[in-house]
């Protein structure tokens, strides 16, 4: 036991053989964090073909550009529809009503018909025994330059 005291490089040796253990742990856990990141690497990568991911970044941000400018251009489409749709004069509302007490049921009407504007038309008819009357009268946002009755009021309320 003194000779291997007395010999310096015994105790170099001992020295060296702990650090080449340390650093034989150390690759150990670097191997594991490396094998960790490759895994993670290939789930990334999955199978585009591309080796580096630059590409993969650079086709990600060309296929974002794309469908933003597809979602504008759906975006600019509905807005003209819904201009379309406001136009479009399909909204009717009908009222049936007796406008003489003295006769009959309810044969007079008054019909309107608008679009989401609330443009449109009111038409209506007054029935007497010896005639009918059919009046027509232009609609700009619900109102007509034209004096409306009770009736055709309320047409173009049920239309609206």
């Amino acid at each position: 036991m003194d000779e291997w005291m007395n010999n310096p490089m015994n105790g170099v040796t001992v020295v060296l053989a702990i650090i080449v253990i340390i650093i034989g742990i150390r690759i150990m856990v670097v191997g594991s964090r490396l094998k960790k990141l490759r895994k993670q690497y290939v789930e990334v990568m999955g199978n585009t073909g591309v080796t580096d991911l630059e590409s993969v970044i650079v086709d990600l941000k060309q296929t974002i550009a794309a469908q933003a400018e597809h979602t504008q251009h759906i975006q600019s489409q509905m807005e003209i529809m819904q201009r379309v749709q406001m136009q479009g004069k399909g909204r009717v509302g009908i009222i049936r009503y007796n406008a003489f007490a003295d006769q009959g049921s309810d044969l007079s009407f008054s019909i309107a018909v608008v679009n989401g504007a609330d443009d449109g038309m009111v038409i209506s008819g007054i029935h007497s025994r010896e005639n009918t009357y059919v009046y027509a009268k232009p609609l700009d946002k619900g109102e007509s330059s034209y004096p409306l009755t009770p009736e055709e009021r309320k047409a173009i309320e049920q239309a609206k």
